[in-house]
């Protein structure tokens, strides 16, 4: 069962912002915040990987420039 905690809303700035008890902090520092009907949910942000970055990157559209893959020279040692 979770156990609820009446909570003040503050301004920071030009946000509205809260302080999260400790007995519900979350891990890290990032979290995630979706809306659900009339409630907000704050979860953990899940570590980010270098593979998940690459995953979420558009393909580059540009066309590269053509180039002669030639031999290389001879050098003398």
């Amino acid at each position: 069962m979770t156990t609820a905690r009446h909570i003040k809303l503050f301004r920071n700035g030009r946000n509205q912002a809260i302080r999260i008890p400790r007995e519900f902090e979350l891990p890290g520092t990032d979290a995630i915040l979706h809306r659900e009907g009339n409630r907000l949910v704050i979860e953990a942000a899940p570590p980010s990987s270098l593979l998940a970055v690459l995953r979420n990157l558009e393909p580059i559209s540009e066309s590269l420039p053509e180039f002669v893959d030639a031999p290389p020279e001879a050098v003398d040692l």
